[in-house]
């Protein structure tokens, strides 16, 4: 069934997927309407079945109207449903480039920014204080205390599903650290990802930053000294409606700069070792993923939704023409992404 506009979307401004949507949505010129979590007006919305932000009500294949969750499966509906200013490239193998940089950003670095916003007390405390307030400002301060404990205890206590814990917290930071100097080298070279204008893979990065640049103390003040290009990028992402396109706009295979080989290698060092052992260890019905990461220990529970991250990827792999794949694996070869594949 057509998609009727203004599209309704759930979300919070601390949700980096929310933040990946509405700005996706700005650029594409697809009116929105922003209904924020917690508020008068999202109570009359019916929940999902799994409560994730951002939620969209669309219509189903009967037309009724359903909360629906994902932003990578969201993005590609909203290809199909709306003409113009496209955000998947056109040429098949930047496609999947674009496709693996995305699971790194929407899987990878939301480990980090989960485990700076509540590993750290800093982080936490001004967290807990300010969230609540996204949707209630109007009560007193004693009053919104217990919600602002409960929100706080309640993150803390996940650390541990995203993988965050004393074993893993200098892999973390580690890989943040890198990937900041891996995506400043590649900014250099080119605006965006895949040229002059934004790709999925952009925005899905641009949500993670929101928090980790912008937002939480500790991973702010370090991009802030570390690449405040990428800082200043991240801003300039969050509302694209005047971005003016060309025709030469996405480069090609063979006009993209070399730094885009540096950021591939920081997704095959963290995020593709992951991703293996995650689905070993789901296969074998293991309690625990325990692996090795940037030359350090890795353990946390398995993770059944990356898994699936992991299969589709390999279905959409499985399904490039061998033109296609051969130029994805000249990317891919020597980064450690070619490994998911093999």
């Amino acid at each position: 069934m057509p998609l009727s506009v203004p599209l309704e979307m759930l979300g919070a401004p601390g949700s980096p997927y929310s933040r990946k949507m509405r700005s996706l949505l700005r650029y594409r010129r697809i009116p929105l309407l922003f209904i924020l979590q917690n508020s008068p007006e999202a109570a009359a919305r019916p929940a999902p079945k799994v409560p994730l932000l951002p939620t969209f009500y669309l219509p189903n294949e009967e037309g009724e109207i359903v909360p629906t969750t994902d932003s990578t499966p969201l993005i590609r509906r909203f290809e199909k449903e709306f003409e113009g200013r496209s955000v998947i490239p056109e040429n098949p193998a930047l496609a999947f480039l674009d496709e693996l940089i995305e699971d790194y950003a929407d899987e990878w670095l939301t480990k980090c920014m989960f485990h700076y916003r509540w590993y750290h007390e800093a982080d936490a405390t001004k967290a807990r204080r300010v969230l609540p307030h996204w949707a209630i400002t109007a009560v007193t301060d004693e009053k919104i205390a217990p919600i602002q404990k409960m929100i706080g205890d309640r993150q803390i206590n996940r650390l541990g599903v995203v993988g965050s814990n004393d074993v893993t917290a200098a892999v973390i930071e580690e890989s943040y650290e890198r990937f900041l100097a891996a995506f400043d080298a590649h900014l250099q070279e080119s605006r965006f990802i895949f040229g002059n204008r934004p790709a999925a893979s952009d925005f899905a990065l641009m949500g993670q930053l929101t928090c980790l640049a912008l937002f939480d103390p500790t991973p702010s003040a370090i991009t802030a000294e570390r690449s405040p290009r990428i800082y200043a990028w991240t801003e300039h992402m969050e509302d694209l409606s005047g971005l003016h396109l060309g025709e030469e706009d996405w480069r090609t295979p063979e006009t993209l700069p070399a730094t885009i080989r540096g950021l591939l290698a920081e997704v095959g060092r963290y995020h593709s070792p992951f991703l293996i052992a995650n689905a070993e260890a789901l296969a074998r019905g293991a309690e625990t993923v325990e692996t090795e990461i940037g030359g350090q220990p890795w353990v946390q529970k398995p993770f059944p939704y990356q898994g699936k991250c992991l299969d589709w990827l390999r279905d959409h792999y499985k399904q490039l023409d061998p033109n296609t794949r051969t130029t994805v694996d000249s990317f891919l070869e020597g980064t450690g992404c070619e490994k998911l594949f093999a």
